[in-house]
């Protein structure tokens, strides 16, 4: 059974926005939430099964409005905004992803705010000039502000921990380039296609330790400069080639192609091109490896239905698929598909670190010229994707498909 303190009733909410979303926490069935009022007043909200506790404090009124508005979205304008406060935003996302079905409105918000939201995500459609577009608004962030956060790899992706929780975010993210290169048996008589190959860590990583040639693309001019640069210091030039270019132009054959945490922004329009692009640039018998963020087979037809905080504020353009439908992608395309390797836990994991990384090196952020608006919000969702993934709401993959002989 719920508890508070006092009954929704007594509860200073002079809004009807107000009222409402107190007497949604009043059917909390999973861990604890204390909320503070703009008033002073403090209730606990606790549901009859334990959980994740968590803390808000709203100080302004205004706030409850966006976030039944807007759901995650309004969240995250509130916070940044300063209208509400969390010691934990984790802690405090946990309890509201632990009882998503009682907070509906609150996950979901208006179903007419989330048709505009749609409806915008349509125009930001991944065409080759829309893809540009959205990457640039991500990754040409500037790379002085993600080599202040990132290991010294530069790797913008999941790590996998094979050494614990001790085990440093570099040897981590090594661990996932060896999990790929030793699943995809990779050595010096193949040629290797990297689809999205970020600021080339992995291309320098396989290229020194398995002396294959690599050859890497991507749509961010300030990725490709930065990845470029790194190749021709580390002596690998005569291997490594990397060019500004889109997969769907790409032409040749390669005996291994993987990708890191790329087709997430292909757009669901285009994950038959992306497959089918997999499956033509590899030769007959050729293996690749696709690592993916998805989203779990339950909750992909809300997913798809509404936007969220992520689409609107970090990746425009972005859409993440469940196992299944990759799977099925793929095989349409030609492509045999192996049982997936999952590894969730270490992108919480990941992203934990990396939120230390950010704190630690706020004022460098900040004299780049990133305000404290920017922060809270990359703080937002350094914090939101810790909890889908600690949730398994979200996970992460390894893919391995094959092109028959």
């Amino acid at each position: 059974m719920n508890t508070s303190s006092e009954t929704v009733a007594d509860l200073p909410a002079p809004t009807w926005a107000a009222r409402t979303l107190f007497r949604l926490l009043s059917n909390i069935a999973v861990g604890r939430l204390t909320v503070t009022t703009p008033e002073g007043t403090r209730r606990v909200f606790s549901g009859a099964e334990p959980g994740p506790v968590g803390d808000l404090e709203i100080r302004d009124w205004k706030a409850v409005g966006r976030m039944l508005r807007a759901a995650d979205i309004g969240v995250a304008e509130a916070w940044r905004d300063g209208l509400i406060a969390t010691p934990d935003m984790t802690a405090f996302l946990a309890v509201c992803e632990a009882n998503e079905k009682v907070l509906a409105k609150v996950y979901y918000g208006n179903p007419f705010v989330a048709l505009a939201f749609r409806v915008a995500h349509a125009f930001r459609a991944n065409t080759k000039e829309g893809s540009k577009k959205n990457i640039h608004a991500h990754y040409d962030l500037g790379n002085g502000f993600y080599s202040l956060w990132l290991d010294r790899t530069m790797t913008y992706s999941s790590g996998l921990f094979t050494q614990g929780p001790d085990g440093s975010l570099e040897a981590a993210q090594e661990a996932k380039y060896e999990r790929m290169l030793e699943a995809l048996a990779i050595g010096p008589e193949h040629h290797v296609l990297e689809i999205g190959c970020g600021w080339g860590g992995f291309a320098e990583y396989a290229a020194k330790t398995r002396g294959c040639r690599w050859t890497g693309v991507t749509i961010s001019k300030a990725q490709l400069e930065y990845a470029r640069r790194r190749i021709r210091e580390a002596g690998l030039e005569e291997r490594v080639s990397l060019r500004f270019q889109d997969y769907r132009d790409l032409e040749g054959a390669f005996d291994r192609i993987v990708s890191v945490e790329m087709v997430e922004a292909v757009g669901e329009r285009w994950w038959p091109t992306y497959f089918r692009t997999v499956h033509d640039r590899l030769k007959p018998g050729g293996r690749a490896m696709i690592q993916a963020i998805t989203i779990d087979e339950e909750a992909f037809a809300k997913y798809r239905a509404t936007s969220d905080f992520i689409r609107e504020f970090i990746f425009p353009g972005g859409m993440l698929a469940s196992v299944e439908r990759f799977s099925k992608e793929a095989r349409a395309a030609g492509l045999s598909v192996h049982e997936p390797f999952r590894f969730g836990a270490h992108y919480a994991e990941t992203l934990r670190r990396w939120l230390e990384r950010v704190n630690r090196r706020e004022a460098e952020i900040k004299a780049l010229g990133f305000d404290d608006r920017f922060l809270a919000i990359w703080r937002f969702y350094l914090h939101y994707c810790e909890v889908g993934f600690n949730a398994k709401r979200t996970d992460v993959v390894h893919l391995e498909l094959g092109r028959p002989e």
